[in-house]
């Protein structure tokens, strides 16, 4: 499955979730004052800032886990000839923001991380990073489809449902995944005058505007 059929399986509703902060992120940091820290931002509240840079101060994931975390995401957007990867779109860092943004994130994630881990020492002795590509590929194979997925799947299930709409939510609103997917943005537009056709309709054709 390609990246835009990816796109289309996962479902354009998964990016207006309250994930995204923004339609077209940028990498321009906030201004610094003299003592170094974050000046006011136009068009943000100076406790809105403050609050970003104390979560983003925070650590809440482990080594093992962001690497999991990482492994995941580019399983889920892999490289390809168009654009780069999740983790290239710095997707894991963005999946570590938002479980501090939205606490609710954080029990169903690193109890899924876990159960991951756990179902993969039971099948081959290693945790999931450690297992080999054709063992990672069997292993997702039980939980990515959910209505195929046996009962006894259902935590997998839902954790990777989360995994994979945080990871679609995190790629397609960074730089990268916008330009994936051929957002432009807003542009100015070029104003060309009144239609000839318009202009003729009223007999006004002759009429300099």
């Amino acid at each position: 499955m390609n990246r835009r059929e990816s796109l289309k399986a996962i479902g354009l509703g998964t990016l207006s979730t309250g994930l995204i902060f923004g339609c077209k992120p940028s990498d321009k940091k906030a201004p610094e004052t003299a003592d170094g820290k974050t000046g006011a931002v136009p068009g943000r509240e100076a406790y809105e800032v403050e609050r970003e840079d104390k979560l983003k101060a925070e650590k809440f994931f482990d080594d093992h886990e962001m690497a999991t975390i990482t492994v995941l995401a580019d399983i889920i957007i892999p490289k390809d000839a168009h654009s780069g990867s999740a983790s290239d779109a710095k997707v894991p860092e963005f999946i570590e923001f938002i479980v501090k943004d939205i606490p609710s994130h954080k029990l169903p994630m690193r109890g899924g991380l876990k159960w991951l881990d756990m179902q993969c020492l039971n099948r081959y002795g290693n945790t999931f990073i450690k297992c080999s590509s054709s063992q990672k590929t069997e292993m997702l194979d039980q939980i990515a489809y959910p209505n195929k997925a046996k009962a006894e799947m259902a935590q997998g299930v839902a954790f990777f449902n989360r995994m994979r709409d945080l990871t679609a939510s995190g790629f397609w609103s960074s730089e990268m995944g916008t330009k994936d997917i051929g957002y432009a943005g807003n542009s100015p537009n070029k104003w060309m005058g009144v239609p000839a056709d318009v202009l003729k309709q009223y007999g006004m054709e002759n009429v300099k505007i």
